[in-house]
């Protein structure tokens, strides 16, 4: 149990030993589930719950709480790390509501299969009293499932956000203690989990720029007392605007990829482009997803296996086409033995990135020096189209 203010607390859990999360995404600094008991007058509402690994933990600091009698249950979002202790809870608070939207209520009834009549539905910008304190119901969809919901305090001027603005990061710190620790957590998990619906997004952050708010209160990760920190972040990730970046992925089998892209790399760095490689066989995903949020370039290299891509490398262009960054321009460097279709292959995996693909360099066998050439080639057309877009100018490393 920590306490935001008087009669508001956090009574969720840190998760210091979570280390992949959905069976997917890396979590090298944990995460939290929190969740928030706001007192008022004449009623208790709990906002959200935790995962259900952790039910006992939120139970024991609702105990902690002396919380008799909760009247309601907020439920922003129904994936089970906010909404698996649901059906504990009520157990313990049996004449507690569920307050949401249908489409969630909906949800949580096919994936915890609580009773109907344990409901109450709320449209968007209603509002529920609990005495001195009033809570405020807005539809933010796609942040990052169809039903999520924010709840805004008007008296306290707290937004509780759910996933939104969240970051996977254990910290026994309630609130924000160094924005630049938070801000890598936060663009991490913006990366793998937001970026696919960025338009969504400046949507939400659009609805809710009339609101007054003193505190954002997620539901991963620390309290934010400074607000416009972590809205600005939000607004410059989800712009259409790019750096003077390119990220290249990469596998090399037998050296002939890897040798490319050393001197690919070389070269786009020796014309004052910054570059982000990653060799796919041992990358954190979490790593290349944050790199994607800004580069106006994506490379992929690739061997060529039983005349296809790498299976990595597929997994690479899979994982780039379901994020949908915001990338300008995007190619394909590797070799090949025989033959193959490497290409056409990862070509046809990346049909999300509205980029403009550049002439691929495949090559046979080991690079010569007239295929160092055509990377050299590859590396000012990529030059000349971020002059185009006037980065290098602006951010000549």
């Amino acid at each position: 149990m920590r306490k935001l203010l008087k009669d508001i607390y956090e009574v969720g859990a840190i998760d210091w030993d979570a280390r992949l999360f959905d069976r997917l995404i890396p979590l090298p600094d944990g995460t939290s589930y929190n969740a928030y008991i706001v007192k008022g007058t004449e009623k208790t509402a709990l906002l959200d719950t935790v995962d259900p690994s952790k039910t006992h933990v939120l139970l024991d600091n609702l105990m902690q709480c002396d919380i008799d009698k909760i009247d309601y249950i907020i439920s922003h979002h129904a994936e089970q790390d906010h909404s698996g202790s649901l059906p504990d809870v009520l157990l313990m608070y049996p004449d507690a509501k569920v307050v949401t939207n249908p489409k969630c209520k909906q949800m949580l009834i096919d994936l915890l299969e609580i009773d109907s009549e344990k409901f109450i539905t709320v449209e968007d910008g209603e509002t529920l009293s609990l005495g001195n304190k009033t809570l405020q119901f807005l539809y933010t969809p796609w942040v990052h499932w169809p039903e999520t919901m924010v709840t805004y305090l008007k008296e306290d001027r707290i937004l509780f956000s759910c996933d939104f603005f969240g970051a996977h990061l254990a910290a026994s710190n309630l609130f924000v203690y160094n924005e630049a620790t938070v801000y890598e957590s936060a663009k991490r998990y913006y990366a793998e989990i937001m970026m696919p619906f960025r338009k969504q997004i400046n949507s939400n952050i659009e609805k809710i720029s009339s609101l007054k708010i003193d505190m954002i209160a997620p539901s991963h990760g620390p309290v934010h007392k400074r607000p416009e920190f972590i809205i600005n972040a939000y607004k410059d990730w989800s712009s259409d605007s790019v750096k003077n970046e390119v990220v290249i992925a990469y596998v090399s089998m037998h050296g002939s990829t890897a040798a490319m892209v050393s001197h690919f790399a070389d070269a786009l760095i020796h014309r004052g482009i910054k570059v982000k490689q990653y060799e796919l066989s041992t990358v954190d995903i979490g790593k290349l997803a944050m790199s994607l949020v800004d580069a106006a370039t994506v490379v992929i290299g690739t061997p060529t296996v039983l005349m296809g891509a790498h299976p990595s490398a597929a997994y690479a262009a899979f994982l780039a086409n379901a994020l949908k960054p915001k990338t300008k321009f995007a190619s394909i460097i590797g070799s090949f033995g025989w033959g193959g279709k490497a290409v056409e292959q990862l070509a046809s995996m990346i049909p999300n990135l509205k980029a403009e693909i550049l002439e691929p360099v495949i090559i046979k066998g080991y690079p010569k020096d007239s295929d160092f050439d055509l990377l050299d080639k590859l590396a000012d057309n990529i030059s000349a189209k971020h002059k185009e877009l006037n980065l290098i100018d602006q951010d000549n490393n």
